[in-house]
């Protein structure tokens, strides 16, 4: 039986025109050497005890400079005095267990081989407290409580679920990343609408409960690359990663082209988003009415593909109009399942409909636009994922755009 009519197929599609954005572009020349600056604080030196046992937290995260990140201040910490060794910090991500979890931080690099200590990816965790507002259980992974230091590493940048004053970071990373999967699944568990409340919270009885000495802060660019480091203490780290957000802010990437009808994603992933695609930059979300930053008015949109580092985890799948066969089996239910239900996000884990390929996507989602569209004059987007948006593709409605556009330039 046809999925389409006679006539879907009898109107030509539009050409699509490569264009580049102007994106904050400004970087670290030297990751290394600016880990090494901050390391060197008097005030983080002081934390680091002669033969103490610290524990570096890793999440699953997609930072750029990763490995060569988590392998500096390793060294830095054993150079001081420490015993550090790396543990996984990422909730219920890879699965929820002890070999996803090993398999995701490899992919990045994160190896003990690479970084020339112990990788641990144990998920045993104690409950230490209850928040003081909703009294949501506080979970802490039992490997990191018997440390002497506690030193998370992590990008700041906004959530794909909530918005407060401090969002996707260091706190996040002790509260849920250390949390581990039971941790992480008692935290969705409350409401979004005061998820920042909760997170604070947890935060503080984790900072009075756990050794944790100090943080390491990333702030990335829109190309993904890193902008910024800073070393802060648990003292400072609150009010400090209030200011590295809005520094995030600044410099996050964005699709220039205001109104579009179908928007094309090659690829989505956890290795790019929490939510698979970031919703700060399409404006499409089950958990966020209000968004922070300017999003373009996006009608429908179509997914083509996933990473592999996503390990076919398609969260965030829900929120597309049609992906192609491609995509859908490309899909582990398992590990898709376990990260949408602990984070209580179950339209995310949807199945659209399933076209053959990249027309026949098309041509259906061209007929679920809003009464109105022209399908002879389409304004389509394509672009890779929400994470490289330096260079896009646009359909031939959308060049008098381009072209008076000041940051927008035809390839």
């Amino acid at each position: 039986m046809p999925i389409l009519l006679p006539e879907d197929f009898e109107y030509k599609l539009p050409k699509m025109h490569k264009v580049r954005q102007e994106v904050p572009s400004a970087r670290l020349e030297d990751v290394a050497g600016a880990i090494r600056a901050e390391m060197a604080k008097d005030e983080i030196l002081a934390k680091i005890k002669p033969g103490a046992k610290v524990a570096v937290g890793v999440g699953s995260r997609g930072l750029r400079n990763l490995s060569l990140i988590v392998k500096t201040v390793v060294d830095c910490i054993a150079e001081a005095g420490g015993k550090p060794f790396i543990l996984s910090a990422m909730g219920s991500h890879g699965g929820g267990n002890e070999a996803g979890q090993r398999t995701v931080l490899s992919d990045y690099g994160v190896t003990e081989e690479a970084m020339g200590v112990p990788v641990v990816t144990k998920i045993d965790v104690d409950l230490i407290g209850k928040t003081k507002t909703r009294g949501v259980d506080v979970w802490f992974d039992k490997i990191a409580l018997e440390c002497d230091l506690i030193v998370p590493i992590n990008r700041i940048k906004l959530h794909t679920h909530f918005t407060a004053d401090i969002q996707s970071g260091l706190y996040k990373m002790l509260t849920i990343g250390f949390g581990n999967h039971v941790g992480c699944t008692a935290y969705h568990a409350s409401d979004f609408t005061y998820f920042g409340t909760t997170i604070v919270e947890a935060a503080d009885i984790i900072m009075q409960k756990a050794n944790v000495g100090f943080g390491v802060a990333v702030v990335e660019n829109a190309y993904d690359e890193t902008y910024l480091i800073e070393a802060v203490t648990s003292e400072k780290m609150l009010e400090r990663e209030k200011a590295l957000l809005k520094i995030a802010n600044e410099n996050y990437p964005r699709i220039m082209v205001e109104d579009i009808d179908i928007l094309m994603v090659k690829e989505i992933g956890k290795n790019i988003s929490g939510t698979g695609m970031d919703p700060h930059v399409v404006g499409k979300s089950f958990n966020i009415d209000v968004f922070p930053l300017p999003v373009p008015n996006i009608d429908q949109m179509i997914l083509l593909g996933a990473t592999e580092k996503t390990h076919g985890n398609l969260f965030g799948v829900g929120n597309f109009t049609v992906i192609t066969r491609n995509v859908f089996e490309q899909m582990n239910y398992e590990a898709t399942y376990a990260n949408c239900i602990a984070a209580k996000s179950f339209a995310d884990a949807k199945i659209p409909v399933i076209a053959a390929d990249e027309e026949e996507a098309l041509r259906i989602t061209v007929k679920a636009l809003k009464s109105g569209a022209d399908r002879d004059q389409l304004k389509i987007v394509k672009i890779k994922n929400t994470l490289e948006l330096d260079e896009i593709e646009v359909s031939d409605a959308l060049l008098p755009y381009v072209k008076a556009h000041p940051k927008l330039t035809l390839v």
